[in-house]
Parts: C-alpha cells; structure tokens; sequence
C-alpha cells in the first residue's frame, strides 16, 4: 500500500513521502500529514526480539513507501550507529517504580538526535530519487535542542547548506555552546534578539516568500526544513514509542498488549504527536500525557479547547519548552476536524490574525486520549532533588516537568497503569539548573558546575560537553527578528 501526503490546509494534490521531506512545508504554509495512518504488520511480540535499527525499518517502511528497502536500511544503519553511546539508542530506566526512555544518549545529548540523525540521509536520498539539481538550504529556528542536532546531522553534507536561528539569552549556555562552537563549511548559526516564537514565525514566513523562493532557484538553491514540521523528523520519532514498548514487553515489565500511559514534556508537540500516530499504529498506548512548563499554552487548550497565545513569554529552566506556538498540534487539529483542511485553515488563520482559535464540542471528544498538566519552576526543581535523593536518578528539567505532571495525573485520577516518561535530555546540558535543583547553586562557570555534578551524582561527563569546552567560537551573528531575511540572503549570496 502506498501512503501519499497531505497538506493540512488544503485538499491540493498529494505527494510522495520523498516529495513532502523534500519540501518540509507544503506550498500553502500546511504541514503535510499521511492520507491515512497505516497499522503495524508485524506484532509487538515479534518486534521484542529486534534491535532498533530493525524495529525502525518495521515502522518507516509502512511511512515512506517510495523509499526502497535497500534505500530505507542505508538511511537507518547510517543514523544508529555509534553516534550514539549505548547499543540499545533508546534505553529505558526505571526510578521510583516509574519507566523512563532516555532519548539523550545520541551526539548531542537531547531528544531530537533520534530523528535528525537520520533526516540528512532521507533527504539526500530523496533528493536523488525526484533528481532535484539545486542546493538544498535547510532553514530551522530552534528552542534549544534542534539547532545542533540539525547542524551535527547536516555539517558537510553534500548538497546542503544549514542556518539555524536561534533566541539569544533564550536558551542554555551549554546548548548556546553546542551550537556556537559547531564546525563545518555548510554550517550558519545566528541568534535573534526575540524569542523562539519570533524565530520560528520568521523561518515559516521565509518559506512563504515567493520572491525568494525565485532568487534562490534562480541562484541554484531550494530551502527545507529541520524542523518538526518536516514529516521527516515526525516519522523516526514513531520508531521510539514502538521500540518502548516492545523493550517493555522484553523485559517482563509488561503483558503482550497491556495499556501503558506515555508522558512527553513538549512544547512544539512533536514528540507527542508521534506518540498519538503509535497509538493510532496499534500500540496499546492509553493516555497521552501532554507536560507543559510555565508557558502553558497547550494545558490550557486541553483544559478549555482554545488555544490562546495571547500571555506573557516566560523563560524557564526547561527552555526547549518555552513556546507559545506549537506548530505540530495543528496536524492534530486537522485529525480531530475529521481530516478537513478547510476548518483547519480558517483556525490557523485566526491564530495569525487574532492570537486564538477554538475547537468544537465534537473536536474536543476526539481529544479524550489526551491529559494536559503543567509544573511550576519550583515544582520542577523540587522533583529534580526528590528523585536524585530518593532513588539516585537524575534528570533534566524538561524530564522533571514530564515527571511532575504524572504526578499530578495520578494524584486526579488515580490511574496507576504503568507509565512511561519520556527522558528529552540530559542532565549536563542544563548543569546550573540541575545543580540548584539540588541546592548546590553557585556563581561558578557551567562547565565547572559539569564537574561538580560529575563528583556529585558519579554520573559521567558527556563527550558532547567535553568537545565543546575549548572549542573556539565560529558563529557570533546576531540580528533582530525581522533581519532573518537579509541574513539569509547575505550567506547564500544573494543579497
């Protein structure tokens, strides 16, 4: 069965799976979703006896069904490799009689590895496969995480050119390092003064620009995207959730076809959307378990059924969270508008012109599978120090608001089906945090504080920590949010 692509906003033709990694954003500003969601061939059962690289084949190949099998298996072994520091890419802990997948031990220590380890290979091998002559320019703005895994997956790839924007001041010095210091001579990174919703409202109207879009084919380039808008980035993140629990069921942890509860810190809803589309797969996932920190735009729209960007940008500890608009839910609302592009439209337009939209009664029952909570700074920081003196295991702010929120799920509801927590990133890339969390708070440099930490939990120093602590600057431009352009058209010549 062959799976075409659909833009979000509009009933136009669909595409291959190839064409829409290609393009990342469909041509009317939608995001292209499958025209149906295909169920898993093979048995959960069967899938505990495979590795990653195996059990990501027997998800994306039911995905990306103009990718070959030899195609598709080139694209996987050359992404799960030892980039990432354990055999299994995904290990799974258990702390405090709770399951946590630990998505950090790729390049750059955070989540986003898992996808954008192998989106360059899918996009050059799609590249090849709809014979595109021109450059391909990789535009994303990022909250953190995603600007260096895209710029590790993509530096030097041939082909490609990558810029990434990201807030100044808005995100961690580590992850501000990680992405400064990053070496390569397709790579661009610059900084915005604004916040990460400025960056990534910037990049979606750079995309929209008919007038570039001439120059830059014209110059010989085309622009796609990094980011989790790009169908590319959202299936791998798939693969994790199958994996889980088929490790889950390998271990004895669980019965074959027992429902387990996921619980995802988002904040673009990537993450979780992916964990929807595993459900909607055939995995026994019951509920969706939706972490917000203090930006708690999404708690609210689950709450209410508006969505509501119109409030106070807060900068918090968990800063790959701290977004106002979260591009992902909108393949959601499309889903739970019963696939109709025409009231997806007119809500993302409201969102643009008004700052809001609402969803219908009907709407909001098709959101049943999902549970929105939000954790406060202090919360965070109290559930950092609780698990690390309690049970030795220690965790990242974004991870400690996902487990903040369980806990506020299972105090409402008394629902004690075995839980999942995902584990976004790890513990050195937010050290300062981590380290006040656990009252150890000082004026000291953060790789200092790195070494304190080390000391203090046993927890080994990262090799993406060490590599960046002398490495020289190479990326020190920084404009305003409506500069992005110029900046664009200043390193691609075109200016």
């Amino acid at each position: 069965m062959s799976i075409l692509y659909q833009s979000t906003r509009s009933e136009g033709e669909a595409v291959t799976a190839s064409e829409a990694i290609l393009q990342g954003l469909a041509p009317d500003g939608g995001l292209y979703v499958p025209t149906e969601i295909p169920t898993l061939k093979e048995s959960l059962k069967s899938l505990s006896t495979k590795s990653y690289r195996e059990v990501a084949y027997a998800v994306m190949k039911e995905y990306l069904t103009d990718f070959t099998e030899e195609e598709l298996k080139a694209c996987i072994d050359q992404a799960y490799d030892d980039k990432f520091d354990t055999p299994e890419i995904a290990p799974i802990a258990k702390a405090g009689g709770d399951y946590y997948l630990e998505l950090y031990h790729g390049a750059t220590i955070a989540f986003k590895d898992m996808a954008l380890s192998i989106l360059p290979h899918l996009m050059t091998t799609a590249a090849k496969k709809n014979h595109v002559k021109e450059q391909i320019v990789i535009l994303t703005a990022t909250s953190g995480d995603t600007g260096k895994a895209a710029l590790a997956g993509f530096a030097d790839v041939p082909g490609t050119k990558i810029i990434v924007f990201y807030p100044k001041g808005g995100v961690s010095p580590i992850q501000e390092r990680q992405m400064v210091t990053q070496k390569g001579e397709n790579v661009s990174v610059i900084g915005i003064h604004g916040n990460f919703d400025q960056a990534q409202t910037g990049v979606k109207n750079l995309f929209a620009d008919e007038a570039l879009k001439e120059k830059l084919l014209a110059a010989g380039y085309r622009f796609s995207s990094a980011n989790s808008i790009n169908i590319g980035r959202l299936v791998p993140q798939i693969v994790y959730y199958v994996y889980s629990y088929a490790h889950l069921l390998k271990i004895g942890a669980i019965k074959n076809r027992e429902v387990i509860n996921v619980v995802v810190p988002t904040g673009n809803f990537g993450n979780i959307l992916a964990a929807y589309y595993a459900k909607q797969m055939g995995v026994p996932i019951d509920r969706l378990i939706c972490a917000s920190n203090e930006n708690r735009v999404l708690y609210d729209f689950f709450t209410t059924g508006v969505y509501d960007k119109n409030r106070d940008f807060v900068l918090t500890s968990s800063p790959s969270m701290d977004i106002l608009v979260s591009s992902n839910l909108e393949r959601l609302i499309y889903r739970i508008a019963g696939d109709d592009a025409e009231q997806n439209a007119w809500r993302m337009k409201s969102l643009v012109r008004y700052g809001k939209y609402d969803i219908t009664s009907l709407m909001r029952e098709r959101l049943e599978d999902f549970y929105g909570n939000y954790a406060t700074e202090e919360e965070t920081a109290q559930t950092i120090n609780q698990l690390f003196s309690e049970h030795g295991y220690l965790i990242d702010p974004h991870t400690a608001v996902a487990a903040t929120v369980y806990r506020k799920y299972v105090s409402e509801t008394a629902d004690r089906e075995k839980a999942l927590i995902v584990s976004t990133a790890s513990p050195y890339k937010f050290t300062r945090s981590v380290m006040q969390a656990l009252g150890k708070e000082s004026d000291e440099d953060d790789f200092t504080l790195a070494d304190r930490l080390c000391a203090l939990s046993g927890i080994e120093i990262p090799k993406a920590v060490k590599e960046i602590r002398t490495a020289p600057v190479l990326h020190d431009t920084v404009c305003e949010a409506d500069g992005m352009k110029a900046e664009v058209e200043r390193i691609l010549g075109l200016a």
